[in-house]
Order: structure tokens, then sequence, then C-alpha cells
């Protein structure tokens, strides 16, 4: 029987705080008993509580939703490639459960919001409304329906009271970060807490989505290989978002094909989710694997929008400025360029050029090196290491760094689609696909070359 979303503010938090302080009472057990161990002893079982933590934290936040569950997805994904080896296939395994999750709101529940939202019952809009939802998420579901022009449909809505229990959680965001970091020691809390705070409630309005979600269809309309599913305005509210559905299989299936199809499958969502950055400004910040689906004509359909950020020419030309410099080894226009964007205080005579640059070349070295690369779950974790964790060689400097505001989400979107791309194991020189936009490159794909007459028509 599913159970009640719990809304309240205290509610969520004695749940948190339950969750908080077993971990903290399982912490002190550890230590205790580790006063017997030898040293690999020791670090056995801090392995083995690490992986049972974040277990224990995905099934709670899991079942909380909201704020609470988008805190979970964020921290573990960015931090899976830390976990040891053997584990890591464990790990995976509940992150496929959390990501989709089977849905604990009633349909006669979510019925409700449908036709309250639409002004009349569901038989009047939809010749068919499948009631079991086909995907979970953290402020909604999802069904299959079918309009009564006999169109197919996705029909996303939003869980009833969501919005109260979003509100809690940002109320209770500190305790909630405070659990999240125990899975993932290196995540940036005051920077998660900053981009949750602004971002969650835009998702909150499903309007605001369809928005967004008609801008990319627009954008991407045509395009030989990328797909955006065009939205039902006319059905859309506060609460209800009605797109075209889309055959295709999901993540966990494309992780199952041979290399040459996830190669294939990761660079194009490479090019969707970096190049929408570098090419138009406008990007969706949520690389999750459940929003996007392999076609069956081999097409990527890319189905959430709820997470976007349109960059200022300013700030896009700046990014791709730090970039170039980046890529020629240019250690002092590279520190005056991130001094001038707010990544450091440019009068820090401890941040110097030098320290500067090869901390960004560990982070980005996946696809500023000119070279085919795998991208395995070693390389991800390494580069996330540097992205923000006391075990990096750079973390004396990064204490003296920030994140600027404008930034915030474009790098949450690189270490998420790195994190995916990990998960393939894909293998590219994503160094040359980079070229075709920071430098305007020929194709250097077969890939590139299928879109060249798409981004030169875009483009006149």
């Amino acid at each position: 029987m599913a159970k009640e979303l719990p809304t309240g503010r205290v509610r969520r938090a004695a749940k948190v705080g339950r969750l908080a302080g077993g971990q903290t009472a399982r912490a002190y057990a550890t230590k205790a008993t580790n006063l017997a161990r030898s040293e690999d002893g020791r670090r056995a079982a801090a392995e083995r509580r690490q992986v049972e933590a974040a277990e224990q934290i995905f099934e709670v936040l899991g079942q909380m939703k909201g704020a609470a569950m988008k805190v979970g997805q964020v921290a573990s994904f960015i931090d899976t490639g830390a976990f040891p080896p053997e584990f890591r296939e464990r790990i995976q395994a509940k992150l496929a459960e959390l990501r989709d999750a089977a849905p604990r709101v009633p349909f006669e529940k979510m019925r409700k919001v449908v036709e309250d939202d639409l002004g009349e019952p569901l038989g009047e809009t939809f010749e068919e409304f499948e009631p079991e939802a086909v995907a979970a998420a953290s402020i909604g579901q999802v069904y299959r329906a079918r309009l009564r022009d006999g169109r197919d449909v996705a029909v996303k809505v939003q869980y009833p009271g969501v919005a109260q229990a979003v509100r809690a959680d940002l109320q209770n965001l500190g305790l909630i970060m405070r659990v999240a970091k125990r899975m993932a020691p290196g995540m940036d809390v005051k920077a998660m807490t900053r981009e949750i705070r602004e971002r969650l409630t835009d998702e909150l309005d499903y309007e605001h989505e369809a928005q967004n979600h008609r801008a990319f269809a627009r954008t991407w309309s045509g395009h030989p290989f990328i797909y955006v599913p065009p939205v039902v305005t006319r059905l859309c509210t506060e609460h209800v978002l009605v797109t075209e559905w889309v055959d295709g299989i999901g993540f966990e299936e494309v992780r199952e094909l041979g290399a040459p199809e996830r190669d294939r499958f990761g660079e194009i969502v490479f090019r969707f989710f970096f190049g929408s950055l570098y090419r138009t400004g406008h990007f969706s910040g949520d690389p999750h694997p459940g929003n996007y689906r392999l076609m069956p004509d081999g097409r990527v359909a890319f189905i959430d929008f709820g997470m976007t950020k349109s960059v200022s020419a300013e700030d896009l030309t700046a990014e791709v400025e730090a970039i170039r410099l980046l890529m020629a080894g240019d250690a002092e226009g590279l520190h005056r360029r991130l001094g001038s964007m707010g990544f450091f205080d440019p009068g820090d005579d401890a941040v110097t050029p030098e320290a500067v640059l090869s901390h960004l070349r560990d982070v980005t070295r996946w696809y500023v090196d000119d070279r085919a690369v795998t991208v395995d779950r070693d390389l991800v974790a390494s580069v996330l290491i540097d992205f923000g964790d006391p075990r990096s060689e750079h973390w004396g400097l990064m204490k003296r760094e920030t994140m600027p505001p404008q930034a915030m989400l474009a790098r949450r979107m690189e270490a998420l689609t790195l994190g995916v791309l990990g998960q393939l194991g894909a293998t590219a020189n994503w160094h040359r696909i980079a070229r075709e936009w920071l430098f305007d490159d020929a194709p250097s794909t077969p890939l590139g070359v299928e879109e060249q007459p798409f981004h030169a028509r875009a483009a006149a």
C-alpha cells in the first residue's frame, strides 16, 4: 500500500533527523571497533560503512520525494566513482532503483490533480489513460495516455502536496545536506545549497517548464539525431505537463548494448548538453539518466526541461576564452580571465597562475587532451575528486577558490555528463568534438558530419 507523502516541516525533518542520528551512531560504533582492527581492517570497514550509509540514505530520501530526493540523486550521482570498485555495481543497482523508483502516490490522488487543473473529467480530455505510472521523479510521476485525436502522450503530474514538502525541505536543507555529505564527502555543500534553493522552486511550476521545453523543441527541430518531443500547450498547467509520447529504451538498457552503440549514445549526450551551452547559451542543467531515451530510429529523445539556464553572451564569451587559454597552456592569461570572472580573488598571492592551470587541466583533461579517451569510473572518480574533495592534491587551492553563481549550474551539468559517460564507458576524442563549438573546427566524427548542415542553417 502506498504511503502518504509527508509534507510538513517537522515530519520531514524528523525522518532526516532519524537518518542523521542513525548514521552518527553507526559511525561512532565503527570508530570504537576500529581500535582493535589493523589498518587494512579499518579501511575495509570504512568502505563498507560508506556503502551501507549510501544505501540507507538513498532509501529514505527516495521515499521522501521533493528536495530531499533531489539532494540524494545529485549527491549520489556525483560521488559514485569514489566508491570502492567491489561495491560500485551494488551502488549502481541502488541508483537505478532511485532513478526508476516505483510511484508511491495512489492513482486516484494523481487523477484528482489532473482533473482539478484541467477543469474536466479525465475521460473528456483523454481517450485512454493508463493508471500505472511509467516513471517517478523527485516532484512528480509520468503516465502514458492517448488524446481523443489519437495522439499518444506523456502526462507528467505533480505529487499533491509536494510544493509544501519542497518548502519544508528548503527550511530543513542544512540537515538534509549534512546527511548527503556522509556519502559524498567531496560535495560543495554551500554551492549545492544555493543551487537547490534557486532551481527547485522553478521546477514546481510546470508552466515554466513547458515554456523551456518549447524553446528547446524549437532550437533542435529538424536535427538528425537529437529529438525534443513537442509540448501539448493547451493541456499544460502549473501541476500538469503533457508532451508527445516517445518510444525508446532507457539508460539501463543502453548500458547493456555493445561498445559502438554506447559510444554513439555517449557522443550524442555530450553534443546535446555541452553543445547546447556553448552553441546556444541555453542548456539543460540536469543530465540525469532518466531524462533521455534511445529511439528505434537511432535518435536520442530528451524529455525533461525542469532545470535549465540561459547564459548571457558576455559570460559565454568569457567561458569560451578561458577554455581556449587552458588548451593553449597560457597560465597567466587563464589566471587573469578566471580572476575577472570571480573564481578567486585576483589579488590572492597564494592562487598562482601555475596552480590554477594545473588544477583546471586535471579537472578537464578528459576533453582538453587531444586524444581518444575512454571515460570509465576510475577517470570519473579522479576528475570529481579534483572538482572539490579533500583527497585532491589541489585541495589547498580549492579552499581559496569560489564558484560564481552564473557558472554553478553549468559546472554541475558538466560533472553529471561526465558521470553518465563513465557509466556508459564511452570512448571518443572529446577534445576534437568540443573544438567544433569552441573553435568552429570541421567535424571530426560521423555524427559531427551528420549534424553540420543543421548547425549551418541555424547560424545563417
